[in-house]
């Protein structure tokens, strides 16, 4: 139990300390503001430097493929759309429950708008208990929580490019899932060229398309969880979905960072060299750690983006061919951050058709997209969802004849306080 009492004189230390720190913030602000009316003037420059010293620079950043002064409203989004997002949760194995196993529950979203069709809304468990599922990762030094996390994430984008061509072939999903409501994720169909006239169309995934976690994975486990990703995005391009994914609130500093060419004090950008001592304070870093969004919001109008950006992450050499790009997006109730992959950025009429939808998805959610938001709704797994998996697995292993089925003194006694 939580001792309100105990905590309120903690909470007044760190109101002091948020006071304290928005000044700095707006300090911070002031002087990126400064360096980026720089950075307009020697925009190519900067980037030839970047590209230059490519090898030598120590901290993270993009590349800009826009003017950075760029402020292009977003076009207003045809009536007749569709919109499709997947999420994602799941049930971590717990040694302590019945049987050591783990859930995955890949919520689906297809909203038709101007159509008179009906969405679908549902969700698609499934459930790992063989030995090469639960321990596999463990030979990679992975622990299976992590693991679990890592293969969610392929699942959602397999099932967003089944359900992708799906539409654009044009059927009607919730006849094909009554048919079928495990609907297959291990395999996608191949894509046919004979299509009905195309309807608008937007894939959106909640968060990042750039895989960060892929760094520190082994290479064979990386090849386990990247290609069933790829294969998916390369199935949206034969449709013609557009796939975008949407950051709310996001931490990025790749875009801020760029401007520290500008802020570098030394003759070139080689870090290497003059700012090797991870103890000296960098003189580039005097506006760290300000936010991408933050200062874009200076710069956005709501409806406005900004310049495309190119990001350098090392693990997009192994996207073969199918860079990331991304941009900033006032969208009314805050500036998020908005990655492409480069053949949606290369059609310019899809590009901005995508945004217009993303925009029209986060005024008809009230601030964030309502077609991730209901992804989101359809994957969860409550309490009360928890109890009645373990009580049906229950129920299976008592019928299959097992004996002592039933979760440890621990987790018993867990559930039922005396105190």
């Amino acid at each position: 139990m939580l001792d309100l009492t105990k905590l309120a004189r903690q909470i007044q230390g760190l109101s002091q300390h948020l006071t304290q720190e928005t000044v700095a913030s707006q300090k911070r602000l002031e002087l990126a503001e400064k360096y980026l009316r720089d950075a307009f003037t020697r925009q190519d420059e900067l980037v030839n430097a970047q590209d230059k010293w490519r090898d030598r620079i120590l901290f993270a950043n993009a590349t800009p493929l826009e003017p950075l002064n760029t402020c292009i409203d977003i076009p207003v989004p045809p009536k007749v759309h569709t919109v499709i997002a997947t999420d994602g949760s799941q049930i971590a194995p717990n040694h302590h429950e019945i049987a050591y196993c783990y859930l995955l529950n890949i919520g689906r979203v297809v909203l038709h708008y101007g159509q008179n069709k009906q969405p679908l809304l549902d969700s698609l468990p499934e459930v790992f208990y063989r030995a090469e599922d639960l321990y596999e990762s463990r030979k990679w030094g992975i622990r299976t929580e992590e693991w679990m996390g890592y293969r969610r994430t392929a699942s959602e984008a397999v099932v967003l490019a089944e359900l992708s061509c799906a539409v654009a072939r044009g059927e009607n999903l919730n006849q094909k899932v009554k048919k079928n409501p495990e609907l297959s994720t291990a395999n996608l169909p191949l894509f046919s060229e004979s299509l009905p006239p195309r309807i608008p169309t937007l894939a959106m995934v909640d968060g990042s398309l750039i895989y960060w976690f892929l760094e520190q994975l082994p290479l064979e486990a990386r090849e386990t969880i990247l290609p069933p990703i790829l294969a998916a995005w390369e199935q949206m391009k034969a449709a013609k979905v557009p796939l975008m994914g949407y950051l709310s609130a996001s931490r990025n500093v790749e875009a801020t960072n760029f401007l520290r060419f500008a802020a570098c004090t030394h003759p070139t950008p080689d870090c290497m060299s003059f700012c090797s001592d991870q103890n000296a304070k960098l003189p580039c870093k005097v506006f760290d750690p300000l936010r991408d969004s933050t200062l874009w919001s200076t710069q956005l109008k709501p409806g406005q983006r900004g310049p495309l950006w190119q990001s350098n992450s090392r693990i997009l050499e192994l996207y073969q061919g199918q860079q990331i790009y991304f941009c900033y997006v006032h969208v009314g109730t805050e500036v998020a951050r908005i990655e492409i992959p480069n053949w949606v950025v290369e059609d310019t009429e899809l590009f901005n058709e995508a945004l217009g939808l993303t925009l029209a998805q986060v005024q008809k959610g009230y601030g964030y997209p309502v077609a991730i938001a209901e992804a989101h709704n359809q994957a969860v797994v409550r309490g009360g969802d928890k109890t009645r998996f373990f009580s049906l697995l229950e129920r299976q292993m008592i019928k299959a004849g097992l004996r002592n089925v039933g979760t440890s003194y621990k987790e018993a006694r867990k559930r039922g306080s005396i105190a």
